[in-house]
Parts: structure tokens; C-alpha cells; sequence
């Protein structure tokens, strides 16, 4: 019997559930072809409410992307600059621009919302004994 996915060993028994559908094969308008749609439908809403998505970094995502469409460095300079600064950029020298951000997305098809997150730095600021002292 199918059931709403509420819990994580309800959709573990759902993964394992289409896991057996899947090696069944069912032939389209099948019942269990109809099953094995019903719990991707159930298995897809649990993991959009419960599954926290978290954005890629953003110089892996461009790394990412150049693996996948196997650019070189030197494919990125008419949207990054020169080969200097996407060496910067690269090795998280020289922050992306918004000129970069757009250029990248529109020409690699990098999502936007990618490139402009920012990832939290836990950066500890440091005083020395001699700044904290009044001149």
C-alpha cells in the first residue's frame, strides 16, 4: 500500500520500493508502473521539504562546469578577463565581479543565484598587543 512519505524510514521504504519497481521493468499503464510513478511523485515532494538544499561554492561550480564542457583555463578569459585574473579568480585570489557573475552565467549557463552566493567565512579578526594599545 502506498502512504505519504513522513518520516526518514518511511522514505527509505519508498527508495527500496521503487529500487524493486525499477528492476521489474513495468510496461507503461501497468499497475506497477503506475505504482513506480506514484512513489517518484511522493518521494520527490518528501525531499523538496526535507532534504536542506545547499548552494555550491561558486569557484566549484565554475570548476564543475569546466569538467563538464572541458574548458581550460584560457576558455574562460572572455568571461572572467584576462588569463591572469581567471588565475586569481580560479585559486579564490580576486572575487568574482558582477560583470564576471554576468558574463558566466549567460555564456556558461551558470546559475545566477550560484555565483552570487556568498560562502560564510568564520573569519577571526586579530588584534596584536601593540594595535590594541592607544598611541
Amino acid at each position: 500500500m502506498i502512504k505519504l512519505i513522513k518520516s526518514e524510514p518511511d522514505y527509505k521504504a519508498a527508495l527500496a520500493a521503487i529500487s524493486d519497481l525499477i528492476d521489474l521493468d513495468p510496461d507503461v499503464g501497468t499497475p506497477e508502473a503506475d505504482q513506480l510513478e506514484l512513489l517518484a511523485l511522493l518521494v520527490q515532494d518528501y525531499e523538496s521539504k526535507a532534504i536542506k538544499k545547499t548552494l555550491p561554492v561558486p569557484i566549484a561550480a565554475i570548476k564543475f562546469r569546466m569538467e563538464q564542457q572541458n574548458l581550460t583555463q584560457q576558455n574562460l578569459v572572455p568571461f572572467i578577463g584576462s588569463r591572469s585574473k581567471v588565475s586569481e579568480v580560479l585559486s579564490r585570489q580576486r572575487p568574482l565581479t558582477l560583470s564576471m557573475i554576468r558574463a558566466l552565467h549567460s555564456g556558461l549557463g551558470i546559475p545566477a543565484k550560484v555565483l552570487l552566493h556568498e560562502r560564510k567565512r568564520s573569519v577571526r579578526r586579530r588584534t596584536t598587543f601593540a594595535a590594541a594599545q592607544p598611541s
